[in-house]
């Protein structure tokens, strides 16, 4: 078993010359007992496949592999080409250097159903779970480390303060299954945030969720107006009753459902 702790890391990364950058948003884990936790919350088992987001010096690479997984890695910084090749040396995964921001996942994946299992980059995680649940569909289900603030997004419930367009997404897309809080000393450098591990499993988009996405996506962006202002220009003033949504509430009283009514109602109005 390689167990990489926090001097493990340190040493590696000074004998390759490499130093965290802080525009990959990069803290690198290094307790192989959270580690596992994050494989076992994943449920990950011999034979399944795998995309890792993120790669960093390896050592969930090597816990997926451990497991049996088939890994594909990606990870963004050339720098850290030397630190890969050295751990992850004669071990069984396609690791490729590129932006995930710029890949097509789902025509990089062959085939389905894939896991993602990723202690994902604090720069990208927001952005590349949403567009992972709306446009990757041969990814079922997503275990990843991102910040705390932003898995309570993820999570939320409507009439919350930090409910908005992810928690939409997530509500209309996937289905929360677990998560648990990570202290930050697990990490290499340690973040001045705090941080979870959440599983989302997708489950089957309804029709019409493209166009509820794209009404939540207009509300939030104006979220202290009421509807019937911030959605003026798209949502004709007959489709609210139509709906059974009050024109005068605000984006954060709609549950997901309800913005797929909306985007239903104004369809047809």
């Amino acid at each position: 078993m390689n167990i990489q702790t926090p001097a493990k890391i340190l040493a590696l990364l000074e004998r390759h010359g490499v130093r965290p950058r802080k525009m990959f948003g990069q803290h690198f884990l290094a307790d192989r007992n959270l580690i596992d936790k994050v494989v076992a919350l994943a449920d990950v088992a011999p034979g399944d496949r795998v995309v890792e987001i993120g790669a960093g010096t390896g050592a969930l690479t090597i816990a997926l592999i451990e497991r049996g997984a088939r890994v594909v890695a990606y990870e963004v910084d050339e720098a850290l080409r030397p630190v890969l090749e050295e751990t992850l040396a004669d071990l069984p995964v396609d690791l490729r250097f590129a932006d995930v921001m710029e890949v097509d996942l789902d025509a990089e994946l062959e085939g389905s159903p894939w896991n993602m299992v990723a202690n994902l980059p604090y720069n990208v995680g927001t952005p590349l779970l949403l567009d992972v649940l709306l446009h990757v569909p041969c990814i079922e289900s997503m275990t990843v480390m991102v910040q705390s603030e932003v898995a309570d997004r993820l999570i939320a419930r409507p009439g919350t303060g930090v409910y908005g367009l992810p928690s939409v997404i997530v509500g209309l897309a996937g289905r929360p299954v677990d998560s648990f809080k990570v202290p930050p000393q697990v990490f290499v450098p340690p973040p001045q945030v705090s941080s979870t591990v959440v599983r989302i499993d997708r489950k089957p988009m309804p029709e019409g969720t493209t166009a509820a996405v794209e009404l939540a996506r207009r509300a939030f962006g104006q979220r202290r107006k009421m509807l019937r202002r911030s959605l003026s220009e798209v949502v004709p003033a007959g489709a609210y009753s139509r709906a059974g949504i009050s024109p005068t509430a605000r984006p954060e009283a709609l549950s997901p459902l309800d913005f797929l009514r909306l985007a239903e109602a104004t369809a047809d109005v």
